[in-house]
């Protein structure tokens, strides 16, 4: 029997959501929950149902797993918690420094139901975090450095969005190329955060906002914004249309280590990841990992996860048998 998946939201990631769970052939999407009047949306997938988010604790014999698809600046640390008292939830939280808050709260609330969530699946966090873990495990004396971009952050984006007088924005996060290039060499820089990467925002602003406000409420934004170089440009509709629709990402995550009695040999692990979408591709990583959680729920393995605490083959469809003669 497929795994039954629900979505909640229809936005960018929710859309890739809904185009890569075609890719998975032990998942059915089975509904779509919105904030929306659910009679004025139209989603790609024909015969699946749109609900109300209102309509949630209704639906719980219905699905397997919900993929909460929700921003993670205000909606995720308030919502994650309530689905996950209802259903088996994933959701690809991505403020770092608040992700053992969030973490707790999940718990708590999956431990109590009796369900399985998951949180911060997606790249980075996600398949960034697994690559540091492991490579610091192989080299334990070294230092990491983990890049972004050139690419577009999506929970940056939103995090523009939601300031008032915004009508829609766009950040690009870019390496800064001297320590993209101090890490390769196997120099061993002290970067600081403000060293690796700079910020770019593009935002349209609404008819007589304050534009001066909304720049100084970018830039000072913590967790965001507040320890970059950040450059704010304010453009037309037109303009926004014609150059910034895409969503491409990608990024780095180096290990720098040493082996051998006296440290004399040197080793460097690369990571990499180039994205012409960085919503269909966090919509991939979330998907695997809810086959994952399913799979946890069916065992009895309550509470809040993350990427780290999954073993490989619960990602996959393929057997233990089939994984072991192909890729193994």
């Amino acid at each position: 029997m497929a795994i039954r998946i629900g979505i909640i939201g229809y936005g960018n990631l929710a859309r890739g959501v809904e185009s890569e769970i075609s890719r998975c052939p032990d998942m059915e999407l089975k509904g779509v929950f919105t904030r929306r009047d659910p009679s004025t949306l139209k989603i790609k997938t024909e015969g699946v149902p749109v609900y109300s988010v209102s309509e949630l604790k209704d639906k719980t014999a219905d699905f397997d797993v919900m993929i909460n698809c929700g921003g993670s600046a205000t909606d995720l640390p308030v919502t994650t918690p309530e689905y996950a008292a209802l259903y088996n939830v994933i959701d690809s939280f991505d403020t770092h420094a608040k992700i053992p808050e969030h973490f707790a709260k999940v718990d708590e609330a999956s431990k109590k139901a009796g369900k399985v969530s998951l949180i911060s699946a997606g790249w980075d966090p996600g398949m960034f975090s697994l690559q540091r873990l492991y490579s610091n495990c192989i080299l334990p004396e070294g230092n990491d450095y983990t890049f972004w971009g050139k690419g577009v952050s999506q929970g940056h984006s939103d995090a523009i969005r939601r300031i008032p007088g915004v009508k829609n924005g766009k950040q690009y996060t870019i390496p800064v190329p001297e320590a993209l290039d101090a890490v390769r060499s196997g120099s061993n820089p002290t970067l600081t955060t403000r060293q690796k990467h700079t910020r770019e925002c593009f935002v349209v602003a609404e008819e007589g906002a304050d534009k001066a406000l909304i720049e100084k409420t970018i830039k000072e934004m913590p967790n965001y914004f507040a320890d970059y170089d950040t450059t704010v440009h304010f453009i037309s509709e037109e303009e926004f249309a014609a150059n910034h629709s895409k969503l491409n990402h990608g990024g780095f995550v180096f290990r720098s280590g040493i082996t051998g009695l006296n440290g004399e040999h040197k080793h460097i692990i690369e990571y990499s990841l180039k994205l012409d979408s960085n919503p269909e591709f966090t919509a991939s990583v979330i998907l695997a990992y809810a086959r994952a959680a399913f799979r946890l729920f069916e065992k009895g393995d309550f509470g809040c996860k993350t990427v780290f605490d999954i073993a490989p083959a619960l990602l996959s469809p393929l057997s233990g048998d089939e994984l072991r003669a192909k890729m193994l």
